[in-house]
């Protein structure tokens, strides 16, 4: 026995080392991305909602509402037993060819959770793509609905700009953002994400950081307002280092906002009243939970938003494709529609993949979710 044990001892320091540098080694992959530094840190650290080492939100925007710690809220999100998280059948989907797309037709199309396609003003813009089935650090970390996958990155016609709201994985794809790189031109993103693109083999004449509330015109005829959101970032461990922000999308026709992860906030009244409202607008309103109200919203506080922004059309983001959060996934849809009744504002939840024109639009809302529920029953 007392042989045994020295050897016994010396097996688990040899086992936890390799465990310790086989995760070392792990996290030095490309897609965990890169901390700012040099002329970018300095850049953040100029911002005035940088504070104390961290990005902070307009308003007190704790990141925890209920009296639980983070491992916790983690150990449910694994452990969650509703059999509806995710749907058990194929969702429709449509897949049109982008690259046919006549450029004098203003555009919109849902690739699901929050990327979309946009051509506006004859310029083609990617917002938040994530083409992998996979949105987390390991695989099967967070697996996309069957179905929703319809376009990948070859499918992509030659981008203008590519628009980037935060670093979370979900939103910064490491495959997609590598598959993209030759057909884009120009990336906006909030300050410090620039770094992950730098990594990733992206010139840095094409990489672009902005602070809330800066205008970018990289492109004739467009303009780019980097606008506040109520989150957070973080790749893993660090939180704050990188700004989450919004987008608005302005050309002489029409404008458009994007409002990347948001809980709600008084900021959507300033935006709707700064720019006198939206042709369309595209908000956060899945993944939501009691434990986090603050930093996504609930689909009544996205119709609410809908109305601070004087939205005449809304599009859903951050549901239909993954399920990060323990409501069933089409509670979002059905949420949705009954909080937009009665509103000014019409409702579109495509299918993924389809195109929402935005001249003469009308009221059109086909409740497909609602023939997915009757097929899983």
């Amino acid at each position: 026995m007392s042989k045994w044990l020295p050897r016994a001892g010396i097996a688990f320091l040899l086992l936890t080392g390799t465990a310790v540098l086989g995760g070392y080694a792990y996290l030095q992959h490309p897609k965990f991305g890169a901390m700012p530094k040099g002329a970018r840190l300095q850049a953040i650290e100029r911002s005035p909602h940088y504070v104390d080492g961290a990005f902070q939100n307009l308003i007190d925007t704790p990141m925890r509402t209920q009296d639980t710690s983070f491992a916790s809220n983690v150990m449910s999100m694994l452990l969650d037993r509703n059999p509806n998280l995710k749907p058990s059948t194929t969702l429709p989907s449509m897949r049109v060819d982008l690259k046919a797309l006549p450029s004098d037709e203003d555009v919109v199309v849902w690739l699901g959770h929050s990327s979309y396609f946009v051509q506006l003003g004859g310029k083609r813009l990617l917002i938040d793509p994530v083409f992998s089935t996979n949105a987390g650090p390991f695989p099967g970390s967070n697996v996309a609905f069957s179905g929703t996958s319809p376009y990948t990155a070859e499918d992509m016609p030659s981008i203008d700009v590519l628009l980037v709201t935060h670093d979370h994985w979900d939103h910064l794809d490491y495959p997609s953002a590598r598959a993209l790189l030759p057909k884009v031109e120009q990336v906006v993103a909030g300050l410090g994400v620039g770094a992950f693109f730098d990594r990733w083999g992206y010139p840095a004449d094409r990489i672009h950081e902005a602070d809330w509330n800066d205008v970018l015109e990289l492109v004739p005829g467009l303009r780019i307002h980097v606008l506040p959101a109520r989150h957070y970032s973080g790749r893993m461990l660090t939180r704050n280092k990188t700004l989450w922000v919004a987008f608005a999308l302005e050309a002489s026709q029409r404008r458009l906002f994007f409002s990347g992860d948001s809980g709600y906030g008084p900021h959507f009244r300033e935006i709707g009243e700064r720019f006198g409202g939206f042709d369309l607008v595209a908000l956060d309103m899945g993944q939501y939970d009691k434990r986090w109200a603050h930093i996504h919203m609930f689909p009544e506080q996205a119709a609410q938003a809908a109305d601070d922004l004087r939205a005449k059309a809304v599009l859903p983001a951050h549901i239909g494709r993954f399920s990060i959060a323990a409501h069933d996934w089409d509670e979002p849809f059905k949420q949705l529609e009954k909080a937009s009744r009665g509103k000014p504002y019409r409702l579109h939840i495509p299918r993924i993949g389809e195109a929402v024109p935005l001249a003469g639009q009308t009221q059109r809302l086909d409740a497909w979710w609602e023939r997915v529920q009757r097929r899983e029953h």
